[in-house]
């Protein structure tokens, strides 16, 4: 099923990520601790995986849940709803929240992804912000590194009302931002604005790293549950954290002002979100792992590669540069091979509502669209790369990562 040539492959490059796979167990080891502490200063109980049904009012596992993420990501309050239906909505609901007509966006990582296009108004939609009103700036990123003087002058110069980073690269071709670096722009914008309300888009990199934005002075963060912090087990959802003042408007805006956080049924799914996060150490460290040793093979393969197999991560993706839409496919009909549903179907690229140019998909997922578990997609343009994501064990990461060398190879 999976030729010798592959397993060679595979083992001779598992044998030499070693000591990286070291770091990984001992950075799973201090978040799980982390997640840990968080289940026991909350006392989570099975009362908290009661549901709520209608309005929702009095759900002791909602507001429990809530505080447990809030403390994992180092916040000071958080909204965790299955009413999110991905991070993208998550993002939208908070930029609603915040910003007014007249009021000024600032992205400060280039072009947001592309589910944002139409949100803000850099495409046009008759509901985006630009049609209520607000302002769209942007400032690049120079050799995947902020620019810090223009972000200085912009500010010196411009009243903004909001900054929004990106930390992971979406479709780009950048390197996604390491916390150091979120840091340090962090430091720089407050030196000069103390006001402006800096969001960070954290999808893909909760529990990458010991810290998260919050706790490098970031005052809103926003994420998907169907990525890192769901662990492959909640089946939908996404979370706003940060400051309190900020999560409650963003709470009005899910649902309706004067009501807020105070509905939004739960519909049995508490105990999935906190199995979930209970789980997301463990997950992210494989998905962590198994890019690793993807990132090994194909550089083996003298594919280009980002990140480098040893440099540090920031998310949880893999980019590999193929150069040609035949070998971008293959791959990623090679992850769909390897994939526990529907691994008998051969992904073919589509116009993805949502998305500019066409895109193939590998998402053989028991939760659909779920990047936490094995996944692989890129859009058909150059220079044609795929971005692999996930793994919700490193054994079955590892056989996947294996079916698409294979269908690789043999496609050549």
């Amino acid at each position: 099923m999976i030729s010798y040539k592959t397993y060679e492959l595979v083992n001779k490059a598992e044998e030499e990520v070693q000591e990286e796979f070291k770091k990984i167990d001992e950075l799973c080891n201090r978040n799980s601790l982390k997640v840990l502490q968080a289940f026991r200063d909350n006392k989570i109980s099975t009362v908290h995986f009661d549901s709520t049904t209608g309005y929702g009012y009095d759900d002791l596992g909602r507001d429990a849940t809530e505080k447990v993420f809030a403390q994992v990501l180092g916040a000071e309050d958080a909204l965790v709803r299955s009413q999110f239906i991905s991070g993208s909505h998550a993002l939208s609901v908070a930029l609603f929240a915040y910003l007014r007509p007249g009021d000024l966006m600032l992205s400060i990582t280039g072009t947001p992804y592309d589910t944002l296009h139409e949100v803000i108004g850099i495409k046009e939609n008759n509901s985006s912000l630009q049609a209520f009103g607000v302002k769209y700036d942007q400032i690049e990123l120079v050799n995947n590194d902020f620019d810090y003087d223009a972000i200085k002058n912009y500010l010196k110069k411009n009243k903004v009302k909001l900054i929004e980073i990106q930390r992971s690269k979406g479709y780009s071709t950048r390197k996604s931002l390491v916390i150091d670096k979120l840091e340090k722009a962090i430091k720089a914008i407050r030196e000069v604005d103390k006001d402006v309300i800096i969001m960070v888009d954290n999808c893909y990199c909760e529990l990458v790293n010991d810290k998260e934005p919050t706790e490098v002075g970031a005052d809103i963060i926003v994420g998907s549950l169907i990525k890192n912090l769901g662990g492959g087990i909640a089946p939908n959802g996404a979370y706003i954290a940060g400051r309190k003042d900020l999560v409650d408007l963003a709470g009005e805006r899910l649902t309706l002002p004067g009501e807020g956080r105070e509905v939004g049924p739960t519909l049995g799914i508490n105990k999935s979100l906190l199995q979930g996060i209970f789980m997301a150490p463990s997950v992210v460290a494989s998905s962590l792992k198994t890019a690793i040793l993807t990132s090994k093979i194909l550089e083996d393969l003298n594919y280009q590669v980002e990140p480098k197999w040893n440099e540090e991560r920031a998310d949880i993706v893999q980019n590999i540069v193929f150069g040609n839409p035949k070998d971008l496919v293959s791959y990623c009909q090679g992850i769909q091979m390897g994939s526990p549903i529907d691994s008998f179907a051969l992904p073919e690229p589509w116009d993805m509502p949502g998305y500019d140019d066409q895109v193939v998909m590998a998402a053989g997922a028991f939760t659909q669209g779920s990047s936490i578990e094995l996944s692989c997609d890129g859009p058909i343009r150059e220079p044609y790369i795929a971005y692999q994501q996930g793994s919700l064990t490193y054994a079955y990461g590892r056989l996947g990562v294996m079916f698409a060398i294979d269908r690789l190879i043999n496609n050549k």
